[in-house]
């Protein structure tokens, strides 16, 4: 977090002369008050009067850094004010003040004043720039000091130049957008591509922030989201909207960035003013129960996969470089080097269903309901009871991990609810002691009461599933492979996959893994390959922009990144969506008529040496993309 994205021209005051203390406290409050910082000017004060009265905030050497964590802020920010003449403010050194930063941190912040409060010692430890805030001209001048000097103390954080074109880094962006989706793999960059290509056709600059799984990319700058007219969120998790306090926010599917970029730029300055409470920073935008609950489990969702598809192959490695002659029951342990790997897996597969269960939580309830959405899926996975505190013989589960985040993040936002009516004098001890403890308590009871019932109901799932005959299992492995072509990536993509995974945590990896995951993953593979090879070699359906991309569609299909269809699919869903869930269907039924299994939730290509009859999979995974090739040539016309 850097300075400059917390300092605002408006709340800056050079030259000022206060004649005490209580008036320096009064101007700096009174500026973050014009900032748009604050919610309750007078509540605010009381807090920061509250922390001068355990001890001075004026540093010595001219400095005071006064600050407090307060309901009264609904978003971090910072006031400063320079007095050439000096204002005594109670100093260690008993030296006059004359430069001053004043820190808001909103009361749920965590340690946000901490984080600004040692950034800025860093930077005024040096007496040189000191002089130079004291000396500047202007605010302008001021800022510029300040942005100079952070470069300098943090150069790694100095934002990449924008790849934008040069009209519109001279003129700004009318638009500013973020994207993000649960896997942060192609969706999240594919709208930020479509939003802003189709700002520049239009003459409207546009610039998109990616929020995904390497962490966020082209981050929005304090000036440019400042300066745009609206703002737009094509996300699908959850997505920290503090900064767009006061902006118009349009929010909106991944999926709509993607296939109406246009329609959502010409809407966004018509979209309702957003303002952000203090409280959690999703709230305030009106979804449905749906659409909510979608972007909880998503939030899970995301945060599970690197541990769930880390684990996964490094298991999978540990039984491709094992020898099972020397003992078959010890299989991917034998050797050391197989023993590594698993070991390593292991601890990272681990941690799936707690971590699913912990960010469900965090979604719903902020921070107080990540540790206990972590420990509710773990009493999931044990199987807990009150016969068995330690650990009952029937696991609750993926499914019990599910009911265990949903679970804790609402008893967590019911228990702040009632926190609130607590006297003020206890806010300190609401997140340390009351939330921790009490929902700890209230998680244990009840996954205790709901294990035995889950952990039955998911054995006799899964029973079922081990039990189907050959013919069943063929219609599962169509239907499982077909879901994955719906929609590409979105809810019934997600649930089949979120399907095929939970299959791995019974599934006999020694003996090949998870058939209905094989089906899962090469359903997601045919579409992207099935309309590469139409390209090749049915180019005269295409368009000459699509013959130019379709070939990058071999690597996106063998790579398992379905997402690489959805361009083509959205120029003619009625033709292109009925091929590719066909293709993807006959190549699912296959997989599971061929036995095939995999070990391991993610990797396509990269994980057929680990899989189960590999050969039978290549085979099914031709046939299929030859169906979907097949059925393109046929639906789609000719072009002109």
């Amino acid at each position: 977090m850097r300075i400059t994205d917390l300092l605002r021209a408006e709340s800056i005051q050079l030259n000022a002369s206060p004649a005490d203390k209580a008036a320096a406290v009064d101007l700096l409050v009174a500026l973050h008050s014009k900032a748009g910082n604050l919610t309750d000017q007078a509540l605010y004060k009381k807090d920061i009067l509250a922390r001068e009265e355990q001890s001075t905030t004026a540093i010595g050497c001219g400095i005071a850094v006064p600050h407090a964590k307060s309901a009264a802020v609904k978003r971090p920010g910072l006031a400063a004010i320079t007095v050439p003449g000096g204002v005594d403010y109670d100093a260690p050194d008993g030296q006059p003040s004359t430069l001053f930063f004043m820190i808001a941190a909103p009361k749920d912040g965590g340690d946000t004043h901490l984080e600004i409060l040692s950034r800025l010692m860093v930077m005024l430890m040096d007496e040189t720039f000191c002089q130079r805030l004291l000396s500047a001209g202007d605010v302008t001048e001021f800022l510029a000091c300040i942005d100079q000097q952070e470069a300098e103390k943090y150069p790694d954080e100095v934002p990449a130049p924008a790849s934008a074109p040069e009209q519109a880094q001279e003129q700004g962006y009318r638009i500013v957008a973020v994207t993000a989706c649960p896997t942060g793999i192609a969706h999240t960059y594919m709208a930020a591509e479509a939003l802003e290509k189709k700002g520049s056709e239009i003459g409207i600059p546009l610039k998109a922030e990616t929020q995904g799984s390497g962490g966020a990319k082209n981050i929005l700058t304090r000036d440019e989201i400042a300066g745009a007219d609206a703002v737009i969120i094509a996300a699908d998790k959850e997505v920290d909207l503090s900064r767009f306090d006061g902006k118009h926010v349009l929010r909106v599917p991944v999926a709509e960035g993607i296939h109406h970029p246009e329609e959502l730029i010409r809407k966004a300055p018509d979209a309702p003013i957003y303002h952000h409470t203090g409280a959690v920073a999703q709230e305030e935008i009106r979804e449905s129960l749906g659409r909510k609950l979608y972007k909880q489990l998503m939030n899970g969702v995301s945060h599970m996969l690197p541990f769930v598809i880390g684990g996964g192959i490094l298991i999978a490695l540990a039984f491709l470089l094992d020898d099972p002659t020397i003992d078959y029951a010890n299989f991917g342990t034998n050797t050391p080097l197989a023993a590594w790997f698993k070991n390593i897996g292991g601890v990272a597969f681990n941690f799936m269903l707690p971590i699913l269960a912990g960010y469900i939580a965090m979604a719903i309830a902020d921070r107080p309901g990540l540790m206990v959405g972590f420990v509710g899926g773990s009493l999931a996975v044990s199987g807990a009871t009150f016969l068995q505190p330690g650990g009952g013989s029937i696991s609750a589960g993926f499914l019990g991990a599910l009911i265990a985040g949903f679970a804790a993040g609402y008893l967590m936002l019911g228990l702040r609810k009632l926190c609130d009516r607590l006297p003020r004098a206890l806010e300190g001890i609401k997140p340390v002691l009351i939330y921790p403890v009490v929902g700890l308590l209230i998680i244990g009871l009840f996954m205790c009461v709901v294990n035995p019932f889950v952990g039955m109901l998911n054995n006799a799932l899964y029973a079922g599933l081990a039990s189907m005959n050959e013919g069943s299992r063929v219609v599962l492995g169509f239907v499982v492979a077909a879901m994955m072509a719906i929609d590409m990536g979105g809810p019934f993509n997600k649930a089949a996959y979120l399907f095929g995974t939970s299959t791995l945590a019974t599934a006999d990896i020694a003996a090949g893994g998870s058939g209905v995951m094989a089906a899962v993953m090469i359903g997601g593979m045919v579409p992207p390959i099935a309309i590469a090879l139409a390209t090749t070699f049915f180019g005269n359906r295409f368009t000459p922009e699509e013959r130019k991309s379709g070939p990058v569609n071999y690597i996106m299909g063998l790579c398992f990144i379905t997402e690489g269809a959805i361009p083509f699919a959205a120029s003619d869903p009625l033709r292109v969506l009925p091929a590719c869930i066909l293709g993807s269907g006959v190549a699912g039924a296959l997989s599971m008529l061929l036995g095939c299994a995999s070990p391991a939730p993610h990797g396509g290509l990269f994980v057929f040496p680990v899989m189960h009859n590999v050969l039978g999979y290549f085979v099914a995974l031709a046939v299929g993309s030859l169906v979907g090739m097949l059925l393109l040539a046929i639906l789609k016309r000719k072009k002109a």
